[in-house]
């Protein structure tokens, strides 16, 4: 599975109501504190991989965690990047197994996230602790071959928002915030 994902710095009042123009659904509103590992094996910064355990907790259900593995990037126009993805049943048990085995604890990125679906495509507003605020346009592919289409549409969809992709960044939000401690 392939997550192809744009994401721009933006004010939300003004994406809101484009999103409302739209006809956009809205899905749901979460908070999430994803914790970062650094393997003991090899250093992720290098490869372009992440190892997070992520603590969600919706505010319509109950709360859960994933673990979640993300490749290296595989273009350079998006967020584009193999990702496997499935739900722990005790995220402080997965934490425990993962340090049991060398992986540390590397940060911490808190945000609130707002999301919403239009065109096929997940809309989300991102509140991001110590970094301000975002919206990521993402879906998900089966396969390299529909990536370009689809990083295609979602800059359709950026573009009806009223947003410039062109504003795009690549950097996950761990690296950002880890960009802003040195």
């Amino acid at each position: 599975m392939y997550e192809v994902e744009l994401k721009v710095p933006a004010d939300h009042a003004t994406v809101r109501e484009r999103l409302a123009e739209l006809g956009a659904e809205p899905v749901n509103e979460v908070t999430q504190v994803d914790t970062y590992y650094d393997a003991p094996h090899r250093e992720f910064a290098e490869t372009d991989e992440a190892l997070r355990v992520r603590r969600e907790s919706p505010t319509d259900s109950d709360s859960f965690a994933e673990l979640t593995y993300k490749g290296p990037l595989v273009e350079a126009e998006s967020k584009t990047r193999r990702e496997v993805e499935t739900e722990v049943e005790d995220g402080a048990a997965a934490d425990d197994i993962l340090a049991s085995l060398g992986f540390d604890p590397a940060a911490t990125v808190r945000k609130d996230r707002e999301r919403f679906a239009l065109d096929g495509y997940t809309v989300t507003l991102d509140a991001v602790d110590g970094l301000g605020e975002f919206v990521e346009v993402e879906t998900e592919v089966e396969g390299e071959a529909s990536v370009e289409s689809a990083r295609e549409k979602a800059f359709g969809v950026l573009r009806d928002l009223g947003l410039d992709p062109d504003d795009q960044i690549r950097t996950s939000y761990l690296g950002l915030l880890l960009e802003g401690d040195e």
